[in-house]
């Protein structure tokens, strides 16, 4: 099995619409499996859209903040991983 690779962490979640805002540690790119992990509560989703400055984009990279339509809601501090 290999090991997840950490991506980023939550900073910043919109329960309105359901976007979570991640700092990135590593690149990512739309069509990317991730798994947002909390504590004991996980789960994994592939990223369909992604978002920086309000515009539309394919990648992410280290050190930008992005925002991630999310399929379940989470908590600011949830650490984002590859798949």
């Amino acid at each position: 099995m290999s090991k997840s690779v950490l991506l980023g962490k939550v900073i910043h979640y919109y329960d309105k619409i359901g976007v979570a805002v991640i700092r990135l540690g590593k690149g990512i790119k739309t069509g990317d499996s991730v798994k947002f992990v909390h504590g004991e509560k996980e789960f994994e989703q592939s990223i369909s859209s992604m978002q920086l400055e309000h515009e539309q984009v394919k990648i992410g990279k280290k050190g930008e903040e992005v925002a991630v339509k999310v399929d379940q809601a989470v908590k600011t501090g949830v650490k984002v991983f590859s798949v």
